[in-house]
């Protein structure tokens, strides 16, 4: 039997009605083809609308055995989730196979952060080279750093989207949502002497803000080479991807007093669990002030 067109119907309506990133439909429509590769192994005759929840389980089952992580194979849950509940909203199927399927879990990882005093030297003593290429290096950790924004967000976001009078910017996040950021007031000026910079050497015809050395806009790799190159180097963290800043930003928000629900708007979260994570990283921290400050912290 011909899946193809269930397929199709979902993608469609994941990219018009959903607006979902081309990063989602990739992923969405790979997982889902691998599911009905391996329900075509399992049993031929059988198409999608009259799947149930034994051969989703036998297809989990399948996951586990080949070694994928409970983080990856949960992935792949969630998009087959999406598409059954869509199925069901379209009237094409009268029961849900997934509503008994339940997440798998895992040991949580918590955010890699860097110490606010080492970062904070980092960024006032790292010297940087003097003309454009210097300037954008520099801007572009201390905007990750300083707003929390995403690396797509960075990516995307466009010069005329900065606002130097209020020190905020807007960022087009998940799902085409905007939200506005404000950004540490010492960045203006670097922010400003950028722009001049960029439109001197004649890069004014890139709206983003964030360009290449050749004055293209920039793409993920980019990003991540050029904060690996700094940070690789000066800081003890094992890890120096674009997303260990945000993971600063919030953590250091939190350090500092800020509520949850402020540093999830900032964030862009779609939800406050999604933001929680970084209380585990503030209540280790506020466990070893007691430890040191508490008179009977250490007696047995």
């Amino acid at each position: 039997m011909d899946n193809q067109p269930f397929l199709t119907l979902f993608i469609t309506y994941l990219s018009v009605e959903k607006r979902a990133s081309p990063h989602t439909l990739t992923s969405y429509q790979t997982d889902l083809i691998q599911f009905i590769g391996h329900l075509s192994g399992y049993i031929p005759e059988k198409i999608v609308t009259e799947v149930t929840g034994d051969d989703l389980r036998n297809w989990i089952m399948s996951l586990a055995k080949e070694g994928l992580t409970h983080r990856s194979i949960n992935r792949k849950m969630a998009a087959i989730r999406s598409f059954y509940t869509f199925l069901q909203k379209r009237s094409l199927i009268t029961d849900c196979p997934t509503a008994s399927l339940k997440s798998l879990k895992g040991k949580q990882r918590l955010p890699i952060f860097f110490q606010e005093k080492e970062l904070i030297a980092f960024l006032d003593q790292q010297p940087f080279p003097i003309h454009f290429i210097g300037l954008r290096d520099r801007l572009i950790l201390e905007l990750l750093y300083g707003t929390g924004m995403r690396l797509s967000e960075l990516i995307a976001l466009c010069q005329k989207a900065i606002n130097l009078t209020d020190a905020t910017v807007k960022v087009i996040g998940k799902r085409d949502k905007e939200r506005i950021i404000p950004f540490p007031r010492p960045l203006t000026p670097l922010i400003a002497d950028y722009i001049v910079e960029k439109e001197r050497i004649g890069y004014h015809s890139t709206p983003q803000l964030i360009v290449t050395d050749r004055g293209k806009r920039s793409y993920p790799m980019f990003i991540y080479r050029v904060v690996k190159k700094y940070l690789a180097p000066t800081t003890r963290a094992s890890q120096h991807s674009p997303h260990i800043l945000r993971h600063t930003f919030a953590t250091h928000l939190l350090d500092k007093g800020a509520d949850l629900q402020s540093i999830k708007e900032l964030l862009g979260h779609s939800s406050l669990a999604a933001t929680q994570i970084y209380t585990h990283n503030s209540l280790t921290k506020l466990k070893e002030i007691f430890k040191k400050a508490h008179p009977r912290a250490e007696e047995s």
